[in-house]
Parts: C-alpha cells; structure tokens; sequence
C-alpha cells in the first residue's frame, strides 16, 4: 500500500527595511546628512544670499554694519535650527558680510 503526502506551502515574505541615511537608526553621521547644503557654513549661505540672513527687525552689531542683508525671520530661524554657528555674534543677522 503506497501512501500519499500532500504537503502545503506556505509562502513565507520576508522583508528587510533598511533606514535611509539620515534617519535616526541608520549607521554613519546622521546631522551631517540630514542638514540642507546651504545652511552647512556660511560660504554655502552667502552664495544665496550675498549679505547674510537676518531678522526682521536684526541691526548688525559690527563696527561697520551691514545693513542690506535679507531680512526674514522665517528664513534666519530655519538657518539656525540647521546650524547654530552661522550668526556666532548673536545679533540677529547669520552670515553677515560687507
């Protein structure tokens, strides 16, 4: 007498998920690649925006002040919460340039 076997398979997916650079978990430096090109230094910055980036209301606090730097608040608070060494006088204006 023979026997007969049937056997079921089931199918078994298994998927890996393998975090992007630049998110928290994932191997290598994660502020480095997870900061925007133009806030990484103030070279990158004052290639944008010649004069610095400053508050609405900022006033250069440097002997000889700068005062045709673009004024935005939005834009200087995303710069320092990218990069806080862009404005290192802290008078409200990052990257200012003559």
């Amino acid at each position: 007498m023979q026997r007969t076997f049937r056997l079921s398979l089931a199918l078994a997916v298994a998927v890996v998920v393998v975090p992007a650079p630049g998110i928290a978990g994932a191997s290598g430096p994660t502020t480095a690649s997870a900061m925007p090109p133009l806030y990484k230094n103030c070279t990158n910055l004052n290639r944008k925006y010649p004069h610095g980036v400053g508050k609405l209301k900022a006033r250069d606090k440097s002997s000889d002040p700068v005062t045709n730097f673009k004024r935005s608040t939005k834009l200087y608070n995303t710069a320092m919460s990218h990069n806080k060494g862009l404005d290192r006088d802290k008078d409200g204006v990052a990257c200012e340039k003559a």
